[in-house]
């Protein structure tokens, strides 16, 4: 499958350098480019993107906001949003993931991993910059604003609230099944079990829980 993606950034050298770069995989076309949110929003509807690589601080309309229609569009419910941020700067990744982002990479970030970022969180995995920019949605994820809709972490089993913990400490399934002792299959069937209770759309959301309601304490990653 080809994956099609959208980039928006109000920089055009930006986009024309990550457009090389997407237009370099032999899995990837890039379908559109936005220099501002609002377009970006209209390009995600007219393109039929898979996922849009959203830049935050844009004229017009913000990839925050952007992104938080196009969450809300249910036409667009197939759509993932892969937002990038500054190094350590950017507290506003925070309302980023709320809006409906699937996960955030550093603007520095090599080019490689920038690839493989847009196949994990086309695959439907969430994807966290790890580092201090983890730390950093530690320090800003705080209120009663989360998106999730479901109950409460308090419907967990202990083992679940282990494998919560070990999500939003931004593990895959792998590292979480070796972190606890169980299978990939059985980490993968904890998680997905998790979504469901609380009501998360993907990954990201659950870190937002996992914050949120304690079951991570800011500061301990």
């Amino acid at each position: 499958m080809t994956i099609r993606v959208l980039l928006a950034d109000d920089q055009t050298l930006v986009r024309e350098a990550f457009a090389m770069l997407v237009e370099s995989a032999r899995d990837m076309e890039v379908v559109g480019q936005a220099g501002t949110g609002r377009e970006a929003v209209e390009l995600a509807r007219d393109a039929r993107a898979d996922l849009v690589v959203m830049d935050i601080r844009m004229p017009d309309l913000d990839g925050i906001e952007a992104t938080r229609l196009i969450a809300a569009d249910e036409d667009l419910a197939g759509v993932k949003v892969l937002v990038l941020t500054t190094y350590d700067t950017d507290e506003h990744v925070v309302e980023a993931l709320r809006a409906g982002a699937s996960g955030f990479l550093l603007k520095d970030t090599r080019p490689a991993e920038l690839l493989d970022a847009i196949r994990t969180v086309t695959a439907g995995d969430a994807l966290l910059s790890p580092g201090p920019t983890a730390r950093l949605i530690a320090r800003f994820l705080c209120g009663p604003s989360a998106t999730v809709a479901g109950s409460g972490p308090e419907c967990l089993s202990e083992r679940e609230r282990e494998v919560l913990a070990l999500v939003a400490r931004g593990l895959n399934n792998t590292e979480i099944a070796e972190a606890l002792g169980l299978s990939p299959l059985t980490a993968k069937t904890h998680v997905s079990r998790i979504m469901g209770k609380l009501g998360a759309r993907d990954r990201a959301q659950l870190v937002v829980v996992a914050y949120e309601s304690g079951t991570v304490i800011p500061g301990t990653m």
